[in-house]
């Protein structure tokens, strides 16, 4: 599977067999200047209703969306939605949020979507093993740097992907990469926006992989 940032916290995911997944499509707006999605996709997952999320009519191939709480299978590849907050007061100030694990070509990705705290033990056991984690680390509106760190040690995934932070495309008041890397090992930061695994090729041990947005 191939796996390409395209900035906040949308991701373009292709599997071996052709089938394109965008997360999270954003709207550009004033303070969120990353450019208009172009791509087409034949599925799109939405972690809640905020305009830097939900984005859907900006993806070209008329996809099929997937929203909510539960297991779902869509052209052979199972998604499962796994509820919690966009804060730390059970969504009394931002509402819920939905977490996607999706399997892909044998990899399990989990796509955090604007997690606003520590996952309790149960949310831990029903995302399960995960391969590659999609998490935000900019804080303000999520989990910041600190608590993202504590979430990466209870998933422990293989490869960790951070999103929604700041950037010179993204003014909203949140903190950028590097707090979250800060004395971490094994990070990779890649000139490029799109990066490709195999399950059997998965690393050992954890590692960072830091992208460039492609708009």
């Amino acid at each position: 599977m191939k796996i390409k940032w395209l900035g906040h916290a949308c991701f373009l995911i292709t599997s071996e067999a052709g089938i394109r997944i965008i997360t999270d499509p954003y709207a550009t707006k004033e303070d969120l200047t990353y450019g208009e999605i172009t791509e087409s996709a034949d599925i799109v997952t939405v972690s809640h209703e905020h305009g830097d999320h939900n984005n859907v009519a900006a993806v070209q191939g008329k996809p099929e969306v997937v929203r909510g709480i539960g297991t779902f299978k869509v052209k052979g590849i199972e998604f499962k939605g796994v509820p919690s907050y966009h804060d730390r007061a059970e969504g009394s100030q931002r509402g819920s949020n939905t977490m996607f694990c999706i399997e892909v070509d044998g990899i399990r990705v989990c796509h955090l979507g604007d997690l606003g705290h520590l996952l309790s033990d149960e949310q831990v056991a029903e995302l399960g093993s995960i391969d590659m984690l999609l998490i935000p680390v900019g804080g303000y509106f999520t989990i910041d740097a600190k608590v993202a760190t504590q979430v990466c040690n209870h998933l422990n995934p293989k490869v960790i992907i951070p999103m929604h932070f700041k950037t010179d495309k993204c003014g909203f008041p949140i903190a950028g990469v590097d707090d979250f890397l800060k004395g971490k090992e094994g990070v990779t930061r890649l000139d490029a926006s799109e990066v490709e695994f195999k399950q059997e090729e998965l690393p050992t041990g954890t590692q960072i992989i830091v992208l460039k947005s492609s708009l």
